[in-house]
């Protein structure tokens, strides 16, 4: 049997899960001598081709085995992503079950590593004594509330977004009921009785490892490793981003070649953010009346979802197609318009960008960081409101649009914040306190750094399980 100590990893769907455990995995392929296997639940369909892609490009000692595709045919389809996440893990279980047999007699599996959402695989780790770990891909202000939710489920009667006071996370700043994550917002819903299940089972892991560094959400760390019995050890781990090394230059990159240092403004609301129709409207005339130089990555609209690219990239139809007329001639000179897609991470690290409008994803938010980009919060779906509140009112790194009364973001208010970050003196104080977070970043994954020092104490608590 192959001695190199072995993690088995299960995310979760969606590329924001994927993409940081990938990272995660590659530390301790390159930095503490494992191996990993990801054993991937599908949904019925194709694999989208990013994500295939980006799996066929996993290096020497990370392998993915795809689990066959579980059956949805008998769930309404406005189910909540959350449920269609769980679900996708519960119904892949006996799937699980085979992989993890076939890994344990062929190599040293000292963990199964799964992500927010996939605690019920615990189970199946228990037949073949692998211990059960969490990867969490978000904050850890978000991981707080998850350990704190059984409490404020019994204490908390009425909705959350109704509480007259601002809801108080252990270490974290107070947020209103309305702004904390997605599935919450409806106790009656489907969503947030899978989320209460999955919460009430993190007890039930070794060890939990948050994508975050204590320089960056100290408070909340900090009241995460305040031991407590049968609260599993928290490993801050952070900040793990995606390097990307494509070598070809996109039309893009070409083109922030020739604007001034600093003077971009990028705006792209990750791999599942979608605007309405007036929506996307009011973005593109608020750009213009901004006059900043603007690198936009632009969708089709959808009037249903906030995150109907999610599960699946739309493409069928045009975005530039739904831009105002006469948008793209008329901002030729300082803007240009992307569609569906842009190199992100060589986007950000650019020496052209100065400012990133943004849905507040974790993945992007940590990709700003490491590159010193101060932010525009534009939230959406899932944590994205709870990680705006963090960035604009306690790491004050972001400004935050308002939405008027009609529900929409208008023209005037985006040209005003835009202008007031890429120009403005309070946009001068937001990069200055950004610089320093890319500092502290880089300091959390030095040699001598405490992300480091974490995941190395992690690593080693695994290699002890082979010798003992």
């Amino acid at each position: 049997m192959e001695q190199t100590p072995h993690i088995a990893i299960m995310p979760t769907q969606g590329m924001g899960h994927l993409i940081p455990l990938v990272e995660f995995a590659k530390r301790l392929v390159l930095t503490h001598n494992f191996s990993a296997t990801f054993l991937i639940p599908t949904d019925p369909g194709r694999l989208p081709a990013a994500q295939k892609s980006f799996l066929d490009s996993l290096p020497a000692g990370i392998n993915y085995v795809l689990l066959p595709p579980v059956n949805f045919d008998d769930l309404p389809d406005d189910v909540g992503s959350e449920t269609r996440i769980s679900l996708a893990v519960v119904r892949s279980l006996p799937s699980l079950r085979d992989a993890l047999k076939s890994l344990v007699s062929g190599f040293r599996v000292v963990a199964l590593v799964v992500d927010l959402f996939g605690t019920d695989a615990f189970d199946v780790a228990a037949e073949f004594n692998v211990s059960p770990y969490i990867f969490y891909p978000s904050t850890a202000m978000a991981l707080s509330l998850f350990l704190h939710l059984p409490k404020l489920d019994e204490s908390v009667s009425c909705e959350y977004r109704d509480l007259p006071e601002p809801v108080q996370i252990p270490g974290c700043i107070p947020v209103h009921g309305k702004d904390l994550l997605d599935p919450v917002q409806d106790r009656k819903n489907g969503a947030y009785k899978w989320l209460l299940h999955q919460v009430k089972r993190y007890r039930l892991a070794e060890g939990i490892m948050v994508n975050s560094f204590k320089e960056l959400e100290g408070g909340a760390i900090k009241a995460l490793q305040e031991e407590e019995p049968g609260k599993p050890p928290v490993y801050p781990i952070g900040p793990l981003v995606q390097m990307d090394g494509a070598d070809e230059k996109s039309e893009c990159l070409r083109w922030l070649d020739d604007q001034p240092r600093g003077s971009v403004l990028f705006v792209s609301f990750g791999s599942g953010g979608t605007l309405s129709y007036d929506q996307l409207n009011e973005l593109a005339l608020g750009l213009e009346m901004s006059e900043q130089r603007f690198l936009w990555v632009v969708r089709s609209p959808n009037n249903k979802s906030a995150n109907a690219t999610y599960f699946s990239v739309n493409s069928q139809n045009d975005p530039f197609a739904f831009l105002p007329k006469g948008f793209l001639e008329r901002t030729k000179g300082y803007g240009l318009v992307v569609p569906s897609w842009a190199p992100q991470v060589r986007v950000l690290s650019h020496g052209s960008t100065g400012g990133f409008l943004t849905h507040c994803g974790w993945n992007s938010t940590l990709e700003s960081v490491v590159n010193g980009v101060p932010l525009i919060a534009w939230p959406f779906y899932a944590e994205q409101k709870m990680n705006a509140v963090m960035l604009t009112e306690d790491l004050k790194v972001a400004l935050r649009l308002r939405i008027g009364e009609n529900g929409i973001i208008g023209r005037a208010e985006i040209a005003k914040v835009v202008k007031g970050l890429m120009e403005g003196e309070e946009g001068k104080q937001i990069r200055s306190r950004m610089i320093d977070l890319k500092d502290a970043a880089a300091r959390a994954l030095g040699e001598d750094g405490d992300s480091t020092k974490s995941l190395a104490e992690l690593a080693q608590k695994w290699k002890n399980k082979i010798i003992s």
